[in-house]
């Protein structure tokens, strides 16, 4: 786990939204070195609470991802803690008041990064799981002429309704803590971000996946211990205001939704001409095989290859090996096939 990261100082950026986020930092990490004619490049942005070290799990030598190959940039998605963010961010836009992002924002930053820090024009691969997974989607939509291959894996171009709901059920557990305060805390409402690890632990993995107790496989005696040490203790360290910030971006993800497309779903598909493959987990539970068949329907250069096994959401969180050596080996292929 590498904690040492850059910061882009982005200045007065205006959001979607139409705030202005004053002294904007976007926090990144590189791997490798870029090559002489700068075509090496991939971008690998976070997910959801993640931070660039908690990708690194994809990143290694031998790996499609080859640092001694290739410049990984991971770039942290605005509400992470290490980027902007409600818990790093000065008043007034501090805390509850931290300005709404979207997926549209963090891609158009990061493509500040990579165009004025490193002078890049073209990106061999955009890929990522999860929210990093609708950032790649996003990349090859906003970005076709620049991006050369994408490969989004347990993540949705545009954010389904039952998505949406099961993020209501996070976002109830944060906030009915009492020690939430509207979001005005000074101590962290740890009921409410156990709550949100207990809520995640029915979504997050398959019914197979608890049936077959596969979390002895991970190191937990009981169902229980794997609730409390695996979930609560995943979300008790995160900051409340930053995973509402960042679940409020993940429930109106919509590549679409900006002046280019003007909400037009299936025009922002068609401009994806990226080569792409799209890797669902066969058993996600809130991005499931069939969001991604439908999208992969109306993109002209791509397939829909899911992730077997019953790790379904986390099949794409480096948690078990078959999983990581699938989705390694699709990166693998995409790599070497011709633009």
């Amino acid at each position: 786990m590498d904690m040492h990261y850059e910061v882009f100082e982005a200045g007065n950026v205006a959001l979607q939204g139409g705030a202005t986020l004053r002294d904007c930092k976007l926090a990144y990490k590189t791997y490798g070195a870029l090559n002489s004619d700068a075509s090496n490049v991939i971008v690998y942005p976070t997910w959801y609470s993640g931070q660039h070290y908690d990708n690194e799990w994809l990143i290694g030598n031998g790996m499609a991802l080859d640092p001694a190959k290739y410049f990984i940039i991971v770039p942290n998605m605005l509400g992470n803690g290490l980027s902007s963010s409600p818990s790093n961010t000065p008043a007034p836009y501090d805390k509850a008041r931290f300005p709404r992002t979207t997926l549209y924002d963090n891609v158009k930053l990061q493509h500040r990064l990579i165009t004025e820090k490193f002078g890049i024009q073209k990106i061999k691969l955009v890929v990522g799981w999860s929210m990093g997974a609708q950032q790649t989607f996003q990349w090859g939509s906003l970005y076709p002429s620049m991006v050369e291959r994408i490969a989004p894996f347990c993540g949705s171009a545009k954010t389904a309704p039952h998505n949406f709901v099961f993020l209501e059920g996070v976002k109830a557990a944060l906030t009915n803590d009492e020690a939430w305060k509207n979001g005005w805390y000074d101590t962290p409402p740890t009921k409410g971000l156990r709550g949100v690890g207990r809520v995640y632990a029915g979504w997050g993995l398959s019914q197979p996946f608890y049936m077959q107790e596969l979390w002895r496989s991970m190191g937990y005696s009981s169902l229980e211990d794997f609730l409390v040490a695996f979930w609560e203790g995943f979300f008790l360290p995160k900051d409340a205001n930053n995973l509402l910030a960042m679940l409020w971006t993940w429930q109106n993800g919509d590549i679409s939704a900006n002046k280019i497309y003007n909400g037009d779903f299936a025009k922002a598909l068609a401009a994806i001409t990226a080569k792409a493959v799209v890797m669902p987990g066969e058993m996600d539970l809130y991005f499931p095989v069939e969001d991604n068949k439908r999208e992969v329907a109306q993109m002209p250069n791509a397939v829909c290859r899911p992730i077997p096994g019953v790790w379904g959401h986390f099949a794409g969180g480096g948690a078990n090996l078959t999983d990581t050596k699938y989705i390694d080996n699709q990166l693998k292929e995409l790599l070497t096939m011709q633009i």
